[in-house]
């Protein structure tokens, strides 16, 4: 009776969810409403989509697992994250927005190759790999997480759980395109917002001395409640660390930018940096106190921490109540995998098939490509998950660096410095990507603390894409004479 109450209202939640993707097929009519929505998206969409294609399963999982486990330091995961996004509205969202339909470009591959006049296709190829590469990391990472979700409260087998979320994901997605998945993503953003803000707070009624019983439980579990631990070198430098391994990543994040670029009037996006910045301040806070109240509330550790919020929700309310409840959750993977899918598999038929098979393609038949691509990045994520090889934070933190190193620094040199040309673009690209696919293997070679792939790769991408340009420059102090 128990699983049957708690099914009902996430069976009801993936009906609406197809009901929505259903009505919106028959708006898409061509390739550019697939994958960019014509760029009619308003402030509010632009806003909210944005930042829930951001989150994810993280902010109700992981985010709060960290606080749960490491104290309230772990809090400036959240601040890298608000300031990393903020610079995100403020340096990227208006220029690549103009600088998009000045080119005439729906994706990044397609952005940097005519930005950088790229004759060989050599820029769209390269980022096309990596994109996909990540991304598909990106989305089994939500897979596993709404695995995790069915195992623990439905007690349903993890593959059947997981299968049927990407079932349901792939068709709303594969019939909707842009506008359904913004349009979704601001349904489940406000949905999510609302269940994650209410968990902590009638979880923190149920304590008998509120801040006191928290205090005492992480004194007894050797958890600090302090922003900075104490002022040794250490901790400031994991503080450093947290900072820069998270908010670098949004320069680069494709199911995150390519939001701003579908907006319909750039003048707009001053309010929508507000709007957004506003539901991820709010969302952020109610994952920390989550996390918090969780060391009081669950007084023996719990087996798996990044359940913190799935057992919480359990524990307080009613099945039926508790199925609404953790549909939230839901939301929050939901959001972030179909925006994710759908940015590959506009790769796929943007940058792969209308460039290397058939340039003059109809709007048709690219619509067609685009929506098998949905199906193709579906199921190689599905496949990933399957594996179930990684913590969730740990898988994202592997995608988000992947793709923030190989993609943020050519993002705001192609935006800010006249002088990148293709041959710096794509050492920024390789140097990045590959860095931080491989950063984990190098690093305890070269350093005793665990470095976040973000800082190296980024920085070293954004200085080879300096470096390489001005040594392909024409009027390049050393003699060469490449033109970009």
């Amino acid at each position: 009776m128990f699983n049957t109450f708690l099914l009902l209202p996430f069976a009801a939640y993936f009906c609406i969810l197809l009901a929505i993707g259903i009505i919106s097929h028959s708006k898409q009519k061509n390739s550019a409403d697939f994958i960019l929505g014509s760029r009619t998206l308003n402030c509010w969409l632009t806003a909210i989509s944005a930042h829930a294609s951001d989150m994810g399963p993280w902010l109700f999982m992981a985010f709060p697992a960290a606080i749960y486990i490491g104290g309230l330091s772990q809090v400036w995961i959240g601040f890298g994250l608000l300031a990393g996004m903020f610079l995100n509205w403020q340096l990227v969202a208006t220029k690549l927005r103009i600088a998009t339909e000045k080119y005439d470009s729906y994706t990044l591959s397609t952005f940097f190759e005519r930005r950088f006049d790229d004759k060989s296709g050599m820029i769209r190829i390269i980022t096309g790999i990596t994109a996909v590469f990540f991304l598909t990391c990106y989305v089994s990472a939500g897979l596993i997480a709404v695995g995790g979700i069915f195992e623990s409260v439905f007690t349903i087998d993890f593959y059947i759980g997981l299968t049927t979320a990407c079932v349901v994901m792939l068709i709303y997605t594969f019939m909707g395109g842009f506008i359904t998945v913004a349009w979704m993503d601001l349904f489940q953003a406000m949905f999510l917002l609302c269940m994650i803000i209410m968990v902590p707070v009638v979880a923190y009624l149920t304590l008998n001395d509120g801040w006191n019983t928290i205090e005492s439980h992480a004194v007894a579990n050797n958890i600090s409640l302090n922003l900075l631990p104490d002022h040794s070198f250490t901790p400031i430098m994991t503080i450093i660390v947290l900072l820069f391994s998270w908010g670098l990543g949004y320069f680069g994040q494709p199911h995150i930018i390519t939001k701003f670029m579908g907006i319909n009037d750039p003048s707009d996006m001053y309010v929508a940096k507000y709007i957004g910045m506003t539901w991820q301040v709010a969302a952020l806070a109610a994952a920390v106190a989550v996390g918090l109240i969780a060391i009081a509330y669950f007084p023996s550790p719990l087996p798996n921490p990044e359940l913190v919020f799935v057992e919480m929700t359990k524990t307080l309310f009613h099945p039926l109540a508790a199925g609404f409840v953790l549909c939230g959750v839901l939301a929050a993977s939901m959001s972030t995998m179909d925006s994710q899918i759908l940015v590959s598999a506009s790769v796929l038929s943007e940058d792969f098939y209308k460039h290397m098979f058939k340039k003059e393609a109809s709007p048709k038949e690219l619509l067609a490509v685009t929506r098998i691509g949905v199906l193709i990045i579906s199921a190689f994520s599905l496949f990933f998950a399957i594996n179930r090889n990684s913590t969730i934070l740990e898988a994202v933190l592997y995608a988000w660096s992947g793709l923030g190193c190989a993609f943020g620094p050519l993002v705001l040199m192609s935006l800010y410095y006249r002088g990148a040309n293709k041959f710096g673009a794509m050492a920024g690209i390789f140097s990045g990507g590959a860095i931080a696919g491989t950063w984990d293997l190098v690093n305890p070679y070269l350093f005793d603390i665990a470095i976040p792939a973000m800082i190296p790769g980024f920085f070293i991408s954004l200085f080879s894409i300096f470096f390489v340009s001005r040594l392909t420059s024409e009027n390049c102090s050393l003699g060469f004479s490449l033109r970009s």
